[in-house]
């Protein structure tokens, strides 16, 4: 009896201590003072307005040049296999295609933009107060636990190297435009994948057919052939010059970026002269059903702050400029988003640009204006390798935070010794990315982006909430306003967001949020710092 008492005792504290690991915090403090051991810190070469400028760099471009289509037509239940079955729609009650927003597009972009709002401001608090590198999964590890920490760092994954995929696939198709305006094609097979391709060749667009120097597709084991080489060389490109050094990355970028929003307000000046009243109406023919559909989809547009966050070792005035940073790009990105999509479901009906990567460039050729189409082109061109290096500048310093933590090996945490940057992980993300470029179609990538994302937002909001209550004294140099209120509030607004996706979206998060798990419990846990340490896990 004493003896099974004490199996039962021996039992119970094993979970009291598997509890108490899993859900160990680190002090704001604490991540600081690590990020600035030598061999780990990171140089610190970043202004409020390179800040600005990568914020821009991230948000403008993806969703104007690449998802402002795919998100005013919206997705056809068809090509969803076993999903598009009508009983498994009436069981769970969920939409397994997404409905059109039509020209109420811009009206989707400033239900994303609320959201991200409230986002914005939880980060801003928690950027200011722990000006560490690592985005959402520093800030999780801070406030709600080891265990949430590794569940937002894997999740982060979706959102940069998944998305970035997504932003090289459209960057490709925009190159294509612009190879024609000097009359150089290239064949279908080498330029995009093989779903896409075989749809386009069934298709028959002859708008699409000019593009191409030959529709056929060589025969690999029984099966059409058809790879992305465009997008492929982009990432490689970037991942070059990330491995160089985050100031001349900004240099690139804000170049980039200044070269896009003057393209884009000449979108804006020159496409408002062709447009046809008559093609917003209906205005919303899907009402609020496509509204939010087109707000889910566009979200993916509204995460440059978040990209910003994880350069904050890298600021040279972290808790002063990143707030700064993260609402004017979200307050600038707004504007000019309702402006271009109103003025683009304006020039063509929005069917037109249903299962479309280059709406932007599609407008303008319809219009019949090669030089403006050029302009247009060159642009989209310079907004898509912007998103792509602010990204793909990410990614790896995620990957850096948990290293550190030895949540992942430690080769993850080491710097280039003459260019001081995660050299490893860029590299590694560079392959990731450009990989899979060669084969994902923009739909599938775009989704899975956003579903992680708007996770990670959720841990973002509710992290501001533990934090005002566990570490009360900590400096803040940026305060959320109205806590709890405005986070419940991004709470609530993103998981309203996560609902419009289809559900085929939330089954993939499921399984890559399971193999997630595995790897934590196969190698993160029994190598994290937190078996070895005494801190707080109140």
């Amino acid at each position: 009896m004493v003896a099974s008492a004490g199996c039962l005792c021996l039992r119970e504290l094993n979970k009291l201590s598997l509890k108490a690991q899993l859900f160990k915090r680190k002090s704001a403090n604490e991540l600081i003072s690590g990020s600035q051991q030598s061999e780990h810190s990171l140089k610190k070469s970043l202004s409020v307005f390179d800040l600005i400028a990568f914020g821009v760099g991230a948000t403008v471009g993806s969703g104007i040049f690449a998802l402002t289509g795919t998100a005013a037509a919206g997705q056809a239940i068809a090509n969803r296999d076993w999903l598009s079955t009508p009983l498994l729609n009436f069981v769970f009650g969920w939409s397994v295609g997404r409905e059109a927003a039509g020209p109420a597009l811009a009206i989707s972009f400033l239900v994303a933009a609320l959201a991200c709002g409230f986002a914005a401001l939880a980060y801003a608090e928690l950027a200011s107060m722990i000006p560490v590198s690592g985005s959402a999964y520093t800030f999780a590890y801070a406030s709600l636990g080891e265990l949430i920490a590794w569940i937002i760092g894997w999740d982060l994954i979706l959102e940069y190297a998944v998305g970035n995929i997504a932003v090289a696939v459209s960057w490709s198709d925009y190159f294509l435009h612009f190879l024609s305006d000097f009359g150089i094609k290239l064949p279908l097979w080498i330029t995009t994948d093989s779903h896409t391709a075989l749809a386009r060749i069934a298709l028959n667009d002859p708008n699409l057919v000019k593009l191409y120097s030959s529709m056929q597709l060589p025969d690999v084991f029984g099966h059409a052939f058809a790879f992305n080489l465009p997008a492929f060389t982009i990432v490689a490109l970037v991942t070059w010059v990330l491995i160089v050094g985050v100031q001349e990355s900004a240099v690139v970028n804000t170049i980039a970026v200044a070269i896009k929003v003057l393209v884009i307000l000449f979108f804006i000046g020159f496409g408002a002269g062709y447009v046809k009243p008559s093609n917003w109406t209906p205005f919303a023919p899907n009402g609020w059903s496509g509204i939010m559909g087109g707000a889910a989809v566009v979200f993916f547009s509204f995460i440059g702050f978040d990209a910003l966050s994880s350069t904050a070792e890298e600021a040279k005035n972290p808790q002063r400029d990143l707030p700064i940073g993260m609402i004017g790009t979200l307050i600038l990105c707004t504007v000019l988003y309702c402006a271009v999509s109103l003025v683009l479901t304006g020039i063509l009906p929005y069917q037109k640009y249903c299962e479309d990567a280059a709406p932007v460039a599609t407008a303008l050729a319809a219009v019949g204006n090669p030089w403006a189409h050029f302009i247009v082109t060159v642009g989209a061109l310079a907004g898509m390798t912007s998103v792509l290096l602010v990204f793909q500048l990410g990614q790896p310093r995620i990957f850096m935070a948990m290293s550190r933590d030895k949540l992942l090996p430690p080769m993850f945490a080491k710097v280039h010794p003459k260019y001081q940057t995660p050299v490893i992980p860029t590299l590694l993300t560079g392959v990731f990315v450009g990989v899979f470029a060669l084969f994902v179609d923009i739909g599938q990538a775009a989704e899975l982006t956003n579903i992680g994302t708007l996770a990670a937002f959720i841990i973002v909001c509710i992290g501001v909430i533990l934090l005002r209550k566990k570490e009360p004294e900590q400096r803040r140099t940026f305060i959320c306003p109205y806590v709890p209120a405005i986070p419940v509030l991004g709470v609530v607004s993103c998981f309203a967001l996560m609902l419009s996706l289809p559900l085929v979206t939330w089954i993939r998060f499921v399984v890559w949020m399971a193999v997630g798990m595995l790897i934590y419990f196969g190698y993160g846990y029994p190598n994290s710092n937190r078996n070895t340490s005494d801190l707080d896990v109140s």
